[in-house]
């Protein structure tokens, strides 16, 4: 491939954050609340940052909150229409006459009062910036149901920033090849994962992690990296922590390329280089988790605040020996939990009129290009073909894929999940795709180059372009039909109401 001017190859990926930003918007804008992915639970939090009264304890919902869930809730996630005498969902509550809507929300918000929310325990750092950027949107003036879409309007520019980041990371592990980074951005650009188009955290793992892929990558291909690239590493590391628990396997990937680098630099006899930048993650890393585990400690009562999260779900801890009966180590196991992870890796956990929304000609596309794109770029790897640095860059996003659905293998072998409904003894798996939101930069990396080895072993230039082509059209088409019911709502953005 010929190589486009550095100005015309920026203008390109702008473009694709604008693609990024615009299909956000509209799908964020095209959902009402409250959706089937504890929606209610991260509003809360959100509004109790805001307040800067983050959870000491598995707290009960805010009034403020139960009025907002009240009031704008819709049916439509979890009831199909027929289930109403009229054959058709109730008018939203906003429009009935005032007496008739207050003698419903005096029902409606005691009931939401007397909940608690599971999610109180989570880290902190999304609910934090989310909280800031509520109090924002509230000074100038914005109010009701648009100050909920306001919140979520921040997954638009975390989207842009998602693609950019993207093409930057491909850009340091194939400097010479322009092609890996304009596929990682196009994907990333056409990444139909409904979590961008709710108020939840999973929307800013990738970003953080994206920025600390790129540390990583530059530390494992720079000659005598400096203190600096490890003190950004260590603290874009301990963001994406403090954004998701599920991210915490991250840290073990992350501390093995730090350690693999000062082994190079040792063997160069740059000792005390290696020690500078060893320290420097390490400080930078474990401050910030070690503050956030204190206070997990002291008011939770255990340092990752998830003991009592687990309690109130009804999960028990099974013996080690019990592990290994798990159906997840059988054929029919693993064709349950696989294809449904990768699947809803891509396109989220939307339900619509208590159904999944998705097709399954569109699901097997998905876990079948993942499953092929991981197969053909660790078979790329294990050939050798490449310098050292960028194969073991790849190394190391192929791991960092891998820990995040090993720790989801992990927590649903170890535990007995009682009545709990998702995850449950009868479906005991992990398969909330959004868990591994944070590898989505190397992840999508990956598949480009796995693509790139597909041009490189039929020796046809052309065909890489043909199957991202393929994939982007495919993609970006099933994402307009599923999610297109959702711009009729009656209970959405462009049916909001100014009571408060």
């Amino acid at each position: 491939m010929k190589k486009l001017p550095k100005r015309n190859s920026r203008w390109v990926v702008i473009g694709l954050c604008v693609l990024a930003a615009i299909r956000v918007f509209v799908f964020a804008t095209a959902f009402p609340f409250f959706n089937n992915v504890d929606e209610q639970a991260h509003v809360d939090l959100v509004l109790k940052y805001a307040h800067c009264k983050p959870p000491r304890t598995i707290e009960p919902f805010l009034a403020e909150a139960a009025r907002y869930f009240a009031l704008y809730s819709s049916p439509e996630y979890f009831v199909t229409p027929d289930q109403y005498n009229a054959g058709q969902y109730p008018p939203p509550i906003w429009e009935l006459p005032t007496e008739e809507r207050e003698h419903m929300l005096s029902e409606e918000v005691p009931f939401w009062e007397s909940r608690v929310n599971h999610e109180s325990g989570e880290p902190p750092l999304y609910y934090a910036i989310a909280g800031t950027w509520l109090n924002i949107g509230s000074a100038f003036g914005v109010r009701g149901l648009a100050l909920l879409y306001w919140v979520r309007f921040l997954n638009v520019a975390l989207a842009a920033a998602l693609v950019w980041l993207g093409y930057k990371a491909a850009r340091v592990v194939f400097p010479e090849d322009q092609f890996p980074a304009f596929a990682t951005a196009t994907l990333l650009a056409i990444w139909p994962q409904s979590s961008f188009y709710s108020i939840q955290g999973d929307s800013l793992s990738p970003v953080l992690f994206g920025i600390a892929f790129i540390a990583l990558a530059r530390l494992l291909q720079t000659e005598r990296p400096s203190p600096v690239l490890g003190i950004s590493l260590g603290l874009a590391l301990a963001a994406t922590c403090l954004v998701k628990t599920a991210n915490l396997p991250l840290l073990l990937v992350v501390f093995a390329g730090v350690i693999y680098k000062g082994q190079a630099l040792v063997r160069i006899r740059a000792i005390q280089r290696a020690s500078a930048i060893f320290n420097a993650f390490l400080f930078s890393v474990f401050v910030p988790l070690a503050l956030w585990a204190f206070w997990n400690h002291k008011n939770f009562g255990d340092f990752t605040a998830t003991k009592s999260k687990i309690e109130l779900l009804g999960w028990t801890a099974k013996p080690f020996a019990e592990w290994w009966s798990h159906p997840i180590f059988s054929l029919h196991g693993l064709k349950e939990f696989w294809p449904e992870l990768i699947a809803s890796f891509w396109r989220g956990e939307f339900i619509w009129h208590h159904e999944r929304m998705a097709t399954w000609w569109s699901d097997a596309f998905y876990w079948t290009v993942s499953t092929i794109g991981v197969a053909m770029a660790l078979i790329g790897l294990l050939n050798n073909r490449r310098s050292d640095s960028n194969r073991i860059s790849l190394w190391f996003a192929l791991l960092t894929f891998a820990s995040l659905v090993g720790f989801l293998v992990l927590l649903s072998i170890r535990f007995d999940f009682g009545q709990c409904v998702y995850p449950s003894r009868a479906h005991p798996f992990f398969t909330s795709g959004r868990l591994l939101n944070g590898a989505a930069v190397p992840f999508f990396i990956l598949v480009a180059y796995a693509v790139e080895r597909v041009a490189d072993w039929t020796r046809w230039e052309w065909i890489r372009w043909v199957l991202l082509g393929v994939v982007a059209v495919l993609t970006l088409s099933w994402q307009l039909s599923i999610n297109t019911p959702a711009l009729s709502s009656r209970y959405n953005f462009f049916h909001r109401s100014e009571i408060q």
